[in-house]
């Protein structure tokens, strides 16, 4: 049974999440010309953008059914969890038939552990939920990978519509290039010895 304490909690998240998928439609229909090519990188929009809607749906599944009254919580975490998973395999299954696989899928299989990672615990303790009904740590954890799944799928998305990557490594990468540029040029500018 959901607390009431933390019943707020997936209220809010239910229109969060409803608000997001409507918004993650609205970047799909954007670049639906990027997603229907057949070369490798559209796949690889194609999962970001699966696997955005699907974090996104489980969190409003999960929430919306945490506000049925009488024990829905804990089933309807399994069930997701297991859909979850089931669209993971399906994404690596995709990703596994599409020829050379660069270096920057990377990124993406990261993207697609952290859904598994997700979804196991989800399915452990929703079944946790249905044997300890009364245990609310559990409910707890739930609201907790509700708001990972919100964080998993605004990253897909952020990189689904092409947002800047702004990374520590990145940009300490640049400044030392940058540095090194520098003090490249002055030697480069010198007149030669007369």
């Amino acid at each position: 049974m959901v607390p009431e304490q933390i019943h707020d909690f997936f209220l809010a998240s239910g229109g969060v999440a409803g608000a997001l998928i409507g918004l993650l439609f609205v970047a799909i229909s954007v670049s639906a010309d990027r997603l229907a090519r057949q070369n490798i990188e559209a796949q690889l929009h194609r999962i970001r953008a699966s696997a955005a809607l699907t974090a996104f749906l489980n969190a409003l599944m999960v929430s919306l059914f945490a506000l049925v009254p009488v024990h829905k919580i804990g089933p309807t975490s399994v069930i997701v969890a297991i859909l979850g998973l089931a669209w993971v395999a399906a994404a690596l299954l995709s990703l596994r038939s599409v020829r050379h696989v660069r270096w920057f899928a990377l990124r993406d299989l990261v993207f697609l552990v952290a859904l598994v990672v997700v979804f196991v615990v989800q399915l452990i303790t929703g079944v946790q939920i249905i044997m300890q009904p009364d245990d609310s740590g559990n409910v707890n954890t739930i609201a907790v990978l509700v708001t990972v799944c919100f964080l998993i799928g605004i990253a897909r998305a952020w990189q689904l519509i092409g947002g800047p990557s702004i990374g520590l490594t990145r940009e300490v990468t640049e400044l030392v290039r940058d540095r090194h540029h520098e003090t490249a040029e002055p030697e480069n500018d010198q007149p030669p010895p007369s």
